[in-house]
């Protein structure tokens, strides 16, 4: 006896009618998953090459290409002199503009002379004097050696006298005491000579004295340079030893430039100037196609120690004035020239963890990531040291959607230019 089963509904399905409706269930499902398995150009079961990534390339080259060490430079005036006053009194007159170009020995300022030629007068005086006092003494020593040598004629006189009775030991004492007294002013006259040709001599030494103030009184320019602020003005009181200068002039021609490099660049500098002057440029800010060439002269006698930089100086002609004092520019030495250096545009080289990479475009168009050593970037361009032959084709450009192995497709300029376009 055969019972039939219903649903929770209690509507009853025949055998045959469950059979259908599983078969139909079962071939949906094949048609869903083949639906699915279809590739691009319809083919079912295919995935397809994937596409080609657009990218920009450049072969690797071989170029003569100069090593540099870059570096911020400040502009220091060859020297500074601050122009002051060695006498005191008023200024009577400026004999230049402010910011003015001097020449070296150029009056700059008259100070009041007047006061400084009464004085040389009073120790020209002072000499007249000194030298007739001189004379004087001479004439003295001169009259009293005179007198001196008849008393001492008089005392041998008296001295064989007395031996025989003729004068008396009264009469030959007196004598003898006569010739002393005028032996004793000759002394006393030779130290008067002494002493006035002493006052001469300093009366001469106050004459230059005073003839040097005079002097001091116009003031020139020890230096060739330009002036700067006028500090002190016509009519206004100069003193002597002042802390404030009346101008300060620096030398701008030739000019400093100093700079620092790490340390680590001393051997390559120090080699360099071994081999003959060694150049440096310096680029001022604005002007960056026209750099201004010079050599370095100067390096310190020690390292820096909490820097771990060395400083140097290089001289400039400046001869247009072009670097002014107190200003900053990029500087570059030019070390050396590497020959048939392998390089490749900047961009192309990339840094993983291992180091230095660049993807390289074989001939099937495809990418190899090839990894390298790298040297300097100089204008845009990097030195390659090792791992990249010349002619070798590398990814300028896109690097970031790149795998090894990957297609790519080289862009022209143009079709770059379409693509950003659209």
């Amino acid at each position: 006896m055969i019972h039939a089963r219903g649903n929770a509904s209690g509507t009853y399905h025949k055998p045959a009618q469950v059979a259908t409706r599983h078969f139909l269930s079962a071939m949906m499902v094949l048609l869903v998953a083949g639906s699915c398995s279809k590739s691009e150009t319809g083919k079912p079961g295919a995935a397809g090459p994937r596409p080609a990534t657009p990218i920009h390339a450049a072969p690797a080259t071989t170029e003569t290409v100069p090593i540099q060490l870059p570096a911020i430079g400040a502009v220091e005036p060859l020297s500074t002199i601050e122009v002051k006053s060695q006498v005191s009194g008023i200024i009577m007159e400026v004999l230049f503009e402010e910011g003015q170009v001097v020449e070296e020995d150029q009056v700059l300022f008259v100070i009041d002379q007047r006061p400084f030629e009464v004085a040389l007068q009073g120790a020209q005086a002072n000499l007249f004097r000194a030298q007739a006092e001189h004379q004087e003494a001479q004439s003295m020593v001169a009259r009293d050696k005179a007198m001196a040598e008849n008393a001492r004629k008089e005392l041998s006189r008296d001295a064989e006298l007395l031996s025989r009775g003729t004068v008396s030991q009264e009469e030959f004492d007196q004598s003898q005491a006569n010739a002393e007294a005028l032996e004793a002013d000759v002394r006393a006259d030779e130290a008067a000579v002494q002493s006035a040709a002493e006052t001469v001599q300093a009366s001469k030494a106050a004459i230059d004295e005073a003839r040097l103030q005079l002097e001091y009184c116009t003031i020139r320019s020890p230096i060739g340079g330009k002036t700067g602020s006028l500090l002190i003005h016509k009519g206004n009181l100069a003193r002597a030893g002042d802390s404030i200068p009346l101008v300060v002039i620096n030398q701008t021609q030739p000019i400093y430039v100093s700079f620092t490099l790490p340390e680590r660049n001393l051997s390559e500098v120090r080699n360099a100037m071994a081999d003959g002057s060694l150049a440096v440029r310096a680029i001022i800010p604005g002007e960056e196609d026209r750099p201004v060439s010079g050599v370095v002269t100067f390096i310190d006698n020690a390292v820096d120690a909490t820097t771990g930089t060395i400083r140097l100086k290089a001289t400039f002609a400046n001869e247009e004035d072009r670097l002014w004092p107190g200003q900053f520019v990029d500087v570059v030495l030019d070390i050396d020239v590497l020959e048939n250096a392998v390089v490749v545009p900047a961009e192309a080289v990339q840094v993983g963890q291992n180091g230095a990479y660049v993807y390289v475009v074989n001939a099937g168009l495809t990418v190899d990531l090839r990894e390298l050593k790298a040297g300097d970037t100089v204008d845009g361009k990097t030195i390659i040291t090792e791992g990249l032959e010349p002619g070798e084709m590398v990814a300028t450009d896109g690097q970031m959607r790149l795998a090894p192995g990957a297609t790519v497709k080289i862009l022209e300029d143009a079709e770059a230019e379409g693509a950003e376009a659209g």
